[in-house]
């Protein structure tokens, strides 16, 4: 009992909204599967995760781009 309870605490939660078209293809594979909608959800919410962050990480590297250096100065400042 105290292990499903400790579960419980760390499993996140998450009811998002789709559109007839999508909910409809979901519920075919899952019958078609018999693996739940809810695992198809997170099967492809973790294949994307990473690149969505990769995304925006580059986003923000490209709107603060920090300090330019010519060709020059990059390699002074490398010691070359």
């Amino acid at each position: 009992m105290l292990y499903a309870y400790i579960g419980a605490i760390f499993t996140g939660m998450l009811a998002i909204r789709l559109d007839q078209e999508v909910e409809s293809r979901l519920e075919q594979l899952a019958k078609k599967t018999g693996r739940t909608k809810t695992y198809y959800a997170r099967e492809a919410i973790l294949e994307h995760l990473e690149d969505m962050e990769d995304y925006y990480l580059a986003v923000e590297a490209l709107q603060s781009p920090g300090k330019l250096y010519s060709a020059d100065e990059a390699k002074r400042e490398l010691g070359l």
